[in-house]
């Protein structure tokens, strides 16, 4: 596959080096001569300085022969610019444009981007995107990540094994035996800086990270079993007003009205301006470093502190400082990867990285065959993946214990006619069932051709 890649920041980096390490033909274009050596030096791609909005500079990409354009430069106007252009002159067939301003996404206007006016594809809101991963991770505290599929009814839960887990030490063979009713599978687990998908005779052990995939109705039961029986947060900080701050305070007055959240803002503007916005919401002006405005906020009563602001330092000090300060827990937004090794030694909870979020939705859009959702985790050393299996696909008609999956590759739930099935050896796969299966990331090349649509197809 052609790909284009406008923008060489953190996320246009991203995409590139996940597409350039599956050996795709990629592209990247930016205005900045520093970001274009650098991802030349890194990344095998092509990379030419200029705006990716201009022609000549498209023409320069080849777009006459790319498959896809993926503008995710910072400026929104840019992005919706190289998509008209790269359809009107290129005829490029699929068009993704980051889109942050939210007027633009607003629904009275949603024909704005359709084929007659400007012709995207694909809008991807990262605003909205982490703001809903922040919302999953509030709902289900004890889970360090979460991620829904199969119209909400599959869930992808990660779970940390603490010290007290009941389950550690337990063949996960055995645990569909010792709870017949709890329909999930482990189907990763993070050990040691390793990601591996485990046999039945393997088992977890303390500070194991496990990636399991069960009904959405289940969730809390197995976080139960596995010993985190944490409460909902109904008493919780935000630091940072900006938009995804300002989405999951305004969210949660939506969604759980009887929880009470404080925004903490340093900009008096922005202050002001989110406080108009916000029915319930006690908006504070003031720097989230101050203990003084932390003790204001009342943060050593606090269940939750979640840090969103553009500052990684400032996210990882508030965090320390507040749960010193007596707050009993902390989401962390963290754009640099390279601070997760030591954040649990700090005491930061969870975190999230705003990266990968934008990176996994655009992802499902670049994966081959009928790819319904991606869900990238330990930054791309595997996906979670939903696919649609077609009459053409291999996997038909054949028991999963006869399919012979590679290693690094577990089917973790099928849904099929309404009814989420949790897979066992003897489980035969269906024309149109959504398979959600969990893939590293050397395998998932071959996770494509499982789901390939073939000419006899058409």
């Amino acid at each position: 596959m052609k790909v284009i890649i406008c923008g060489a920041g953190q996320v246009g980096y991203g995409i590139a080096e996940r597409l350039a390490y599956e050996n795709n033909d990629v592209t990247v274009i930016d205005n900045s001569n520093n970001l274009i050596h650098r991802i030349r030096d890194e990344l095998d791609v092509c990379g030419i300085v200029g705006h990716g909005s201009q022609p000549d500079v498209l023409s320069a990409a080849r777009a006459e022969d790319a498959d896809m354009i993926i503008a995710a430069t910072l400026y929104d106007e840019v992005n919706m610019v190289a998509c008209q252009v790269a359809h009107s002159l290129f005829d490029v067939p699929t068009k993704i444009a980051r889109i942050r301003a939210q007027p633009y996404l607003e629904s009275h206007w949603s024909d704005l981007f359709s084929r007659e006016h400007m012709p995207i594809d694909v809008i991807i809101s990262p605003e909205v995107e982490v703001g809903e991963m922040v919302m999953r991770r509030i709902a289900l505290p004890g889970a360090t990540d979460a991620v829904r599929f199969a119209d909400g009814e599959v869930s992808m839960i990660a779970i940390e094994c603490l010290e007290n887990c009941p389950v550690i030490d337990t063949p996960l063979g055995q645990l569909s035996e010792l709870f017949p009713d709890l329909s999930a599978l482990v189907v990763g687990i993070w050990r040691s800086g390793n990601l591996f998908v485990p046999r039945s005779s393997d088992v977890m052990i303390a500070s194991d990270l496990a990636y399991v995939i069960v009904r959405t109705d289940r969730v809390r039961r197995t976080l139960n079993i596995f010993g985190h029986e944490e409460q909902a947060a109904s008493r919780i900080v935000i630091m940072g007003g900006g938009n995804i701050g300002l989405y999951v305070a305004s969210a949660i007055e939506t969604r759980q009205p009887n929880a009470k959240v404080k925004i903490i803002e340093n900009s008096r503007e922005r202050a002001v301006l989110i406080a108009n916005n916000l029915l319930r919401t006690i908006v504070l002006h003031g720097n989230a470093l101050d203990q003084q405005i932390l003790l204001e906020a009342d943060i050593e009563n606090a269940d939750l502190m979640v840090a969103l602001t553009n500052d990684d330092q400032i996210n990882i000090l508030s965090s320390v400082m507040s749960k010193r300060l007596g707050c009993q827990s902390s989401l962390t937004l963290l754009n640099n990867t390279s601070y997760y090794e030591f954040t649990k030694n700090l005491g930061i909870d969870a975190h999230l990285n705003p990266r990968s979020v934008t990176i996994s939705k655009i992802l499902q859009h670049v994966r081959r065959g009928r790819i319904r959702s991606v869900h990238s985790v330990q930054n791309g050393a595997a996906e979670i993946i939903e696919a649609e299996a077609l009459e053409t696909s291999p996997l038909l008609n054949t028991s999963i214990r006869s399919l012979s999956l590679p290693n690094g590759v577990r089917i973790g739930a099928i849904y099929r006619d309404n009814v989420v099935v949790v897979p066992n050896g003897n489980t035969v796969v269906k024309a149109h069932d959504r398979i959600i299966i969990f893939a590293t990331a050397d395998r998932l090349r071959q996770v494509e051709q499982m789901f390939r649509v073939s000419l006899e197809f058409f």
